[in-house]
């Protein structure tokens, strides 16, 4: 990468960001500033990675940015793809026609897996990570900030990012308030062996889950099954549950616990909804669930994360490297809190249309009929996939703020330029040029593009933020997104 606008304290401090938590927002977050030369260290609590197997959905959204990254032929072969759709509320309808994306499917993957393969990518890149490494303390001053560890170790960067999950430490030590709902309900979650005749187990889960939602047993193969049962009650989330929990309360809402044993993994969660009041304070951000939480019906929450991760990669990466113009780092909490708001609301909705109780159940009926119509079903699977999100970049083309599709280029396909995590200039005009920006921005003049518009500038996470084919105008936003030329 060029050594342009480097701020001349870089090299007394111990890293550029140091990023507190390794799961997928961690990890990615990690590889986003790896491309551009920033030097990362991620602190990791926990000694070894988490060893139950959960699957989880990588939806449309995610699977683009994966494509974007070069990382999703290595995914790919470690998941199972399902249709785009019965995901809001466990609706059962068919996906709409031709969603707007190469990649309108969900990838049921193992959590591990995807760490882990995240984690390897960041690590390739150059990023440090230490496991068995809990923060005690985070201060900051103008110049940087003093990670000290459980430990005593004091370390410094420039930027400090908890991606620190839900009960984060340092949402807690910056005293960020984290408003919401507590839990209400909780729900037992988990893959085990299952003793009852498949036929039986169909019939029974068809029956209950006619009053009881979210109740179902969803075979895996060779007698494995996913297992989700309603609590008793609300418990301490830190301690797991064990098989007795799922056979009592199997018995207790079915009649029978299916002859349920050798669980693989076993979990709880509850529907405690939170969003934290600010993204950043001073030096500190926060991302992923340590920014907001939420039920995890949609199978959003992690797909929430990594967006999260590569919305501000490029732009903390800007600000290290000395080019990002004053507000852009900003823009990180204006683009995302709306976006999680969204999500908590989408997902109180959902819970409530899980109720048993008449008024929710009416109105579940009433959404079901209207979820016939292709318009409504559309915009639900567009919200929870990620692919209706459209940022507030002010009045233009109804492209602009929204990401743009994979489409056909003459290199063969668009997302295939974006690997570096690099601006992008699409010009079907030929005339248009990138003077001053082309440390950080690339210049694809491609008149054959598959592309209804003169050009298009995207920005490293694939959103649009220019449309048009002045020249003038296109320098403006340039300066913009991509701070002021290079001389």
């Amino acid at each position: 990468m060029p050594a342009l606008h480097v701020p001349a304290d870089r090299a007394s401090l111990d890293f550029d960001v140091i990023i507190v938590g390794c799961g997928p927002t961690g990890a990615m977050l990690a590889a986003e500033l790896r491309l551009h030369d920033v030097r990362v260290l991620v602190l990791e609590k926990d000694t070894e990675p988490a060893s139950f197997v959960r699957i989880v959905g990588l939806h449309i959204r995610s699977l683009e940015l994966m494509a974007m990254r070069g990382l999703l032929d290595r995914i790919l072969p470690h998941g199972r793809r399902r249709p785009a759709a019965g995901f809001f509320a466990a609706i059962a309808k068919p996906e709409p026609k031709g969603l707007d994306s190469a990649y309108a499917y969900l990838l049921g993957i193992p959590q591990p897996v995807i760490v882990n393969l995240l984690e390897e990518h960041a690590i390739a890149l150059g990023a440090q990570v230490r496991r068995g490494c809990a923060v005690a303390g985070v201060e900051q001053d103008d110049e940087g900030v003093t990670t000290t560890l459980a430990d005593g170790e004091r370390l410094r960067s420039r930027y400090l990012v908890g991606c620190d999950g839900a009960r984060s430490t340092v949402r807690k030590l910056l005293g960020v308030g984290f408003p919401g709902e507590p839990a209400r309900t909780e729900t037992l979650m988990g893959e085990m062996e299952v003793g009852a005749p498949p036929e039986e187990v169909a019939a029974k889960v068809a029956e209950v889950s006619e009053t009881r939602r979210p109740f179902w047993l969803r075979p895996f193969g060779n007698g494995v099954y996913s297992v989700v049962v309603p609590a008793a009650g609300i418990s301490d989330r830190a301690e797991p549950p064990t098989i007795e929990d799922f056979q009592q309360q199997l018995r207790a809402i079915a009649g029978t616990d299916f002859g349920v044993h050798s669980p693989r993994w076993l979990s709880r969660f509850g529907d405690a909804t939170r969003l934290a009041e600010r993204y950043r304070v001073g030096r500190v951000l926060l991302a992923g669930d340590a920014a907001h939480i939420h039920p995890p019906i949609g199978g959003q929450g992690l797909n929430l994360g990594v967006q999260d991760a590569v919305n501000l990669g490029w732009k903390l990466a800007a600000q290290v490297r000395g080019w990002a113009p004053e507000t852009l780092l900003d823009t990180y909490q204006a683009e995302r809190h709306p976006v999680a708001e969204d999500v908590l609301d989408n997902t109180r909705a959902q819970v409530e249309l899980l109720s048993p109780e008449p008024g929710p159940q009416a109105v579940r009926r009433l959404l079901t009929e209207l979820m016939d119509l292709d318009e409504v079903n559309r915009h639900l699977i567009e919200k929870i996939t990620g692919i209706g999100i459209r940022y507030d970049f002010g009045t233009g083309s109804d492209l602009l703020g929204r990401r743009l599709r994979d489409i056909a280029v003459k290199q063969g396909n668009l997302y295939g330029l974006l690997h570096g995590g690099r601006g992008l200039l699409l010009d079907r005009t030929e005339r248009l040029t990138l003077d001053g920006w082309s440390d950080r921005v690339d210049h694809l003049a491609d008149p054959t593009a598959e592309l209804d518009v003169p050009g298009v500038l995207l920005r490293p996470d694939g959103h649009v933020a220019w449309v048009g084919e002045d020249q003038r105008d296109l320098d403006e936003h340039l300066s913009r997104w991509f701070g002021e030329p290079a001389h």
